[in-house]
């Protein structure tokens, strides 16, 4: 019997129909596997994720493996993204055992939730010195029936390892200069020259070190830094990784020139790459990072959003092809040929000049992934924009990837965040209500009648399991920046309420986070990460948010404990910058103060606006008028008018500037 029928998770729906007996992550699974003496196997994957399809059609929808399986098994399917505690405790076991990780993720466990077998995809059949599933399978149920005491002893020797990693605060003290000049030497030191980014192949996008890149010059003028964050920038835009015709970008590069991506596109990389390229044009003025965080921001409104306001998790690699078959990237790619049909001979030529399509191609059977390989000379924009239109249109007619229409709380509040500052930056009035519609939603699905959050819903229902720590701290900073925006004082409010849980339920001794709750359900080991990854880590979410919140509302509490929280980035900046990204741009805002503006003055004005134009790391921007304005924001109380004029006072450390009338004076005082 299949349980996975009435989940939310598309990720389960797709396995709802397999002949797998599958159960959901639940106490009656492991009371099945104790009740009948036989082992769990765990399978964690998510459903844009490739080798998770691979594997759910070789394996998991053959009646003879489904057989064995439900005959020696308890079968417990996860989707990472709903439970990524679970997640996170599991793939920590099997990194340390096999020295890589990745989905699908495979582990068996005893009917105490215990490890003692790890691994991610296995083939059908032996391949490249790994075992088929079904000798998996086999040697596992040999290794239960004959050799139990073996296996007891290794589980228990996998939890008492599990159980020794828990973290203290890992520092002593905030990060300093000392600190953040040591992370921008790694970062230097692992920069690749030649392409942009960080590191070989795969590469991915590195948002969050880009950002402290561009917070870090805004703070000391280093030009180095802002080169590195824009070199990066400029070639992630000309790559295949960004999608040239319709906007947005891919999940990663499978090489280190940005040219062929592993196509499924994410919700949180789109979100912190529309947010780093409005903050560049910021920074720079540059008009191809204005086109790129404009062009992101509506691929995810127009992509993305869903019926009731949020946004969706992701689109997958896969399509259909011409020949119907479910392959990787068929949406995307293009071969001189597909171009000619499309386009006539001439405009072909011209297209595949300009995108580098050529007749052996990029990608796989002689296709080509767009991009911009820049050697092309000038070219005549309006043609540019004419073949763009043409090939989008002829694009929309394949068959599209499939979309993970669940909305997770925490990517939701990564978009926002963008979605907010990109619309105020551009004068795009839409944007930011479409981040204030994904916020109401959050606060009326996700909140709801419980007062705490929940991790994700789908059509408009709530989910079943509680948000995690990168929930509130994403969240908060999305209702953080919206009430900049905006002005609207009760998304200052709402994040307050956010964080004053992570304060009480996700807070240990010494400023140090964890990622689940105090009474969240108790795992093997309670996961504590604080490494930045493809998204903010929880921890350093938190710390972000809970210092702006400080910054707006003068609370010792919130400051406090922002910079407990931080002193885990003084301990792993330097020696791991490229993965703690984003606990170092929260330190350079520490650093700079961060810098208050209380805006006295009309929403969407020159000052306004000029307030959230400011470079400096971190800045907290609370506008409004009259005698309610400050009843909204702490830091509008007691701030008037001068000479009746519209007028923004800065402050830091305690310390305020004489306010001021004037736009250009302010924009100086905020590194504009």
């Amino acid at each position: 019997m299949n349980r996975l029928v009435n989940s939310q998770s598309p990720y389960l729906l797709q396995h709802a129909q397999n002949p797998v007996d599958w159960w959901p992550w639940s106490p009656e699974a492991f009371e099945e596997a104790r009740k009948r003496d036989v082992p769990v196997l765990l399978s964690v994957g998510y459903a844009s994720c490739h080798w998770c399809h691979v594997m759910a059609h070789e394996s998991f929808e053959d009646d003879d493996t489904a057989a064995y399986l439900n005959a020696h098994f308890v079968p417990v399917k996860v989707d990472r993204e709903e439970r990524p505690d679970v997640d996170a405790v599991y793939m920590e076991a099997v990194q340390a055992a096999t020295g890589h990780g990745g989905w699908p993720m495979t582990v068996f466990l005893t009917p105490d939730a215990e490890p003692f077998y790890f691994g991610t995809y296995f083939p059908p059949e032996p391949r490249h010195g790994s075992p088929s599933f079904q000798q998996v399978l086999e040697g596992v149920t040999t290794a239960w029936t004959d050799r139990r005491e073996e296996v007891a002893e290794v589980a228990g020797r996998i939890v008492a390892d599990l159980a020794g990693r828990s973290l203290v605060h890992g520092g002593d003290g905030v990060p300093g200069e000392s600190e953040v000049a040591q992370a921008l030497l790694g970062l230097t030191r692992e920069y690749d020259e030649q392409h942009g980014g960080f590191g070989g192949a795969p590469k991915f996008p590195p948002a969050m070190a880009v950002e402290f890149l561009l917070r870090h010059y805004a703070r000391t003028g280093a030009e180095g830094a802002l080169q590195m964050a824009a070199d990066t920038c400029a070639a992630m835009a000309r790559g295949g990784i960004y999608d040239q015709l319709g906007g947005g970008f891919a999940r990663y590069s499978v090489d280190r020139e940005w040219i062929v991506p592993h196509f499924e596109k994410m919700l949180y990389d789109n979100a912190l790459l529309c947010r780093v390229y409005a903050h560049l044009w910021r920074a720079t003025g540059s008009d191809e990072a204005r086109r790129i965080a404009l062009e992101t921001a509506d691929f995810m409104v127009r992509e993305l959003r869903t019926a009731e306001g949020g946004f969706a998790s992701a689109l997958d690699a896969d399509s259909e092809d011409a020949e119907g078959r479910h392959v990787e990237g068929a949406f995307y790619v293009w071969t001189p040929e597909q171009l000619r049909e499309v386009l006539g001979e001439d405009d072909a030529a011209f297209a595949a000049a300009y995108f580098g399509v050529t007749e052996e191609g990029t990608f796989e059977e002689g296709a080509s992934v767009l991009r911009l390989p820049g050697d092309t000379g000038p070219v005549d924009a309006a043609r540019v924009a004419g073949v763009r239109a043409r090939l989008l249109a002829a694009r929309d007619e394949r068959p599209h990837p499939g979309r993970d229409d669940k909305v997770v709380a925490a990517w939701n509040g990564l978009a926002i965040a963008a979605l907010a500052e990109t619309g105020a930056y551009f004068d795009r009035p839409d944007l930011v209500e479409r981040a204030t519609e994904a916020a109401d939603l959050l606060v009326r699905v996700h909140l709801g009648e419980v007062a705490r959050l929940t991790r994700t819903s789908k059509d408009g229902r709530a989910g079943d399991n509680a948000g995690v720590l990168e929930d509130y701290g994403d969240v908060a900073e999305g209702f953080l920046a919206l009430a900049a925006v905006t002005g609207e004082g009760a998304w200052l409010e709402f994040a307050g309420f956010l964080l004053d849980i992570v304060l009480e339920q996700f807070t240990g001794e010494g400023g140090q986070l964890y990622d689940t709750a105090h009474d969240a359900e108790q795992l093997i080991r309670r996961p504590q990460d604080p490494t930045d990854s493809a998204t903010p880590s929880g921890w350093t979410a938190a710390a972000g948010a809970l210092l702006s919140y400080a910054a707006y509302t003068g609370s010792e509490a919130h400051r406090t404990a922002a910079e407990g929280a931080l002193g885990v980035v003084k301990a792993l900046g330097p020696r791991v910058p490229r993965f703690v990204g984003w606990g170092l741009a929260v330190a350079e805002a520490l650093l700079d103060g961060p810098r208050e503006v209380a805006v006295a003055g009309p929403i969407g004005g020159e000052l306004h606006r000029t307030a959230l134009l400011g470079r400096a790391p971190g800045v907290v921007v609370a506008a409004g008028e009259g005698a309610g304005a400050g009843a909204e924001f702490p830091l509008l109380v007691d701030r008037p008018l001068v000479g009746g004029e519209p007028t923004a006072y800065v402050c830091r450390h305690f310390v305020c500037d004489a306010p001021t009338t004037d736009a250009g004076e302010l924009a100086g005082k905020l590194g504009g």
